[in-house]
């Protein structure tokens, strides 16, 4: 996924929000940081929309794969 983010990052056909993903897919990849609240949700509306990519919406999920709100929480 790192190597698409660069990808897109370098590219001068990527949309913007391509670009915003893509740049916080790529600061995921070399920490452990996880991207804030704010963008969990515009990766969240991607993926519920229809108007996106393939290619958008694998960067949106790999930003929430990262996310606190994908850990599982368990009750008992």
């Amino acid at each position: 996924m790192a190597s698409l983010a660069s990808s897109i990052l370098t590219g001068s056909g990527s949309s913007q929000i391509q670009k915003t993903l893509a740049g916080y897919v790529l600061s995921q990849a070399s920490s452990s940081d996880q991207a804030g609240a704010e963008m969990e949700g515009v990766a969240s509306a991607v993926m519920q929309s229809d108007k996106y990519s393939d290619t958008t919406k694998s960067l949106a999920a790999s930003l929430l794969s990262q996310s606190n709100r994908c850990e599982p929480s368990y009750t008992f």
